[in-house]
């Protein structure tokens, strides 16, 4: 967004699309060594994050129809900046 100076639709779009490929050779590739298994070990967690991964992706659907750039932006940096945060503060 802020490098190729594009908007947020734009800018999402294309990051699925980037990351689409990726995903597929991913997932091909920890299905045939069966790295999968470790999700069915922690169920519970994996069905929480999965819950958190839909319901932000349709919070966030809901609020680019509703909320502008101006306000997304800066949301959007806010959450990037704390989740790096916690993962440097992360044992």
């Amino acid at each position: 967004m802020l490098l190729f100076a594009v908007d947020i639709k734009t800018a999402g779009s294309l990051s699925l699309l980037v990351s689409l490929p990726i995903m597929l050779v991913a997932f091909a590739r920890y299905s045939r060594d069966r790295s999968f298994a470790v999700l069915g070990a922690n169920l519970r967690f994996t069905m929480i994050m999965a819950a958190g991964s839909i319901a932000g992706a349709v919070l966030g659907v809901l609020l680019l129809g509703v909320l502008s750039e101006l306000v997304l932006i800066p949301a959007l940096a806010v959450i990037l900046l704390v989740s790096a945060v916690k993962l440097a503060r992360h044992d």
